[in-house]
């Protein structure tokens, strides 16, 4: 597994990472790539609102190509619960309310627990010097109350340690669970949130430390449940 170095994370690696969640690497043709970023990233950054409907003609001839790509862009997206596509109507950004958020969190959540119970069998000490990196990443982003950056550091962690477990069926399973995460973190970037999600990211390093796989389940499963809690604090509200 490779070291990951502070530099190595800043908001560059949004389209790199979104790429892989979204297995596009396997596209043919890389404007379908190309829509199938800039869309996701509209949506997480919030520049495309949930309940937002997308032109396909007017996207199409943003990127100077056929309507074919922005379609196969548009289905990717939806398979991986970012837009809603209806009959003889527009696509529409999924608008996630409190008992679907709370579903999407729930699922991630059991996967991620259970792995992390395997991950603290199979850990060796380069996995450990790994997730040490990451955790002194997440430290540096929570000081400069960088959620952005924050982010995809802190699905780096959770990354490596679906790695260290060695599920490959999982992965894509969490990859979109954790896209659909993404488009509601508004909620998520208060500096005191940040401060307690890398609070458990260092308890769930030390577990793994010492291969306690009963803990570090509880402890990533906690983790996760926070930020529905975040959610739901009234003075956490956009």
């Amino acid at each position: 597994m490779r070291l990951v170095s502070q530099s190595a994370i800043d908001e560059d690696a949004a389209p790199q990472e979104l790429v892989r969640l979204l297995q596009l690497s396997e596209r043919r043709e890389p404007v379908v790539a190309d829509i199938a970023v800039w869309i996701a990233r509209g949506i997480i950054d919030g520049r495309i609102q949930p309940g937002q409907t997308l032109n396909s003609v007017d996207i199409a001839s943003q990127f100077g190509t056929s309507r074919t790509p922005v379609r196969e862009a548009l289905a990717i997206l939806e398979s991986d619960g970012l837009l809603e596509m209806r009959a003889r109507k527009r696509p529409r950004v999924v608008v996630y309310d409190s008992e679907r958020i709370k579903e999407v969190f729930f699922l991630r959540a059991t996967v991620m627990a259970a792995l992390a119970e395997v991950a603290a069998e199979r850990i060796t000490q380069a996995d450990l010097n790994e997730l040490v990196s990451l955790v002194d990443v997440l430290a540096g982003h929570a000081r400069e109350n960088d959620d952005a950056r924050y982010r995809w550091a802190h699905f780096q962690f959770f990354d490596a340690i679906v790695e260290i477990a060695g599920n490959k069926t999982a992965r894509p399973i969490l990859n979109s669970l954790f896209l659909r995460t993404l488009s509601i973190r508004q909620a998520l970037a208060a500096p005191d949130r940040l401060q307690e999600s890398l609070s458990y990211a260092e308890q769930i390093l030390q577990s793994l430390m010492r291969r306690d796989g009963e803990m570090a389940a509880l402890l990533v499963r906690r983790s996760i449940e926070a930020a529905v809690h975040a959610i739901d604090r009234p003075d956490q509200a956009d």
